[in-house]
């Protein structure tokens, strides 16, 4: 899907597919790899979160989805404002 999309560097959960990415497009490989940091950066907070989660299992088993639900929450509503503020509407 992400593929057919055709977004310049869109990544997904795989972190398999940005691994092959940065191999893809590395100076070994031939390439200028234009994108490595923003790569890069999504592969850290891809561990980042893994590790998040991890710890907060560790406490409890509805910490972790409260805090996934806090956070898609958020993302949710600025994306909704940004989206209004994008189309000339205000809210």
């Amino acid at each position: 899907m992400v593929r057919t999309v055709a977004e310049r560097d869109l990544t997904t959960t795989v972190l398999t597919l940005t691994i092959t990415g940065i191999a893809a497009d590395s100076t070994l490989a031939g390439g200028a790899n234009p994108a490595w940091r923003r790569r890069g950066s999504s592969i850290a907070l891809m561990f980042a979160g893994a590790a998040a989660g991890a710890f907060l299992l560790r406490h409890s088993v509805a910490l972790p989805l409260a805090v996934a639900g806090t956070v898609s929450g958020f993302c949710a509503l600025g994306a909704g404002l940004g989206g209004a503020r994008a189309a000339g509407g205000s809210l």
